[in-house]
């Protein structure tokens, strides 16, 4: 299992400086990372760096509690499109779904646009700490019917992260067109093995460095 073409080397941290974006570009090529996520005003630097090489750029938009007004995560697309990002993580709208009204999916089907209109990628951050199972089943196919190309479990920020059992239960109920991404807590190279085992085909995480060196 090749791990490293999996993940996503991530540095989302508040305090990181233009050094720590250069470095992850670094990392990214010395260990063969998929790609790496960064937040959005750094992803212009990050492209810059990233120059010609098969890293995917991906950013983060509503990010990281998913509430803002649709406006301002379409322009939040917008400018990292613009800015040169390859994919975009975006924190769906938790409220919204709770309260069990349908602007949950009509604000993920114009994000999906956005990007699809430019051969961009979607990714979904449903947030599976603060959702039930049944929560969860009902999020994986709201996602889906609205465009997502993946499903993901994590920001990072909440109380949990990843869980195997979480990604199994996402992986019955997404066909195989829309990928998992599983992130948040994601630290070892058995704890990486076990999430793509249950389903996942993403990961999202800091560790990434340490995780493929722990094989």
């Amino acid at each position: 299992m090749n791990l490293a073409s999996r993940i996503e080397h991530t540095n989302l941290s508040p305090t990181l400086t233009i050094a720590d974006i250069d470095k992850l570009v670094e990392e990214a090529r010395q260990f063969g990372f998929f790609g790496i996520c960064v937040p959005p005003f750094w992803v212009k630097r990050a492209q810059r760096e990233i120059g010609n090489d098969a890293i995917t750029l991906v950013t983060v938009a509503g990010f990281p509690l998913g509430y803002n007004m649709t406006e301002t995560k379409l322009d939040e697309i917008k400018r990292a499109i613009d800015n040169g990002a390859d994919e975009v993580d975006v924190v769906w709208n938790i409220t919204a779904f709770k309260t069990g009204i349908p602007w949950t999916k009509i604000e993920l089907a114009k994000c999906a646009k956005a990007l699809h209109d430019q051969h961009k990628i979607m990714k979904v951050i449903i947030e599976t700490a603060y959702l039930s199972d049944e929560e969860i089943v009902k999020a994986c196919k709201l996602c889906a019917d609205a465009g997502a190309d993946f499903v993901k479990t994590s920001t990072g920020f909440a109380p949990a992260g990843a869980k195997v059992e979480h990604i199994k239960l996402m992986r019955t109920v997404l066909s195989a067109e829309v990928g998992i991404k599983a992130s948040g807590g994601i630290k070892t190279g058995e704890q990486a093995r076990q999430l793509i085992e249950a389903g996942a085909d993403r990961l999202g995480t800091s560790s990434g460095i340490s995780i493929v060196q722990s094989r």
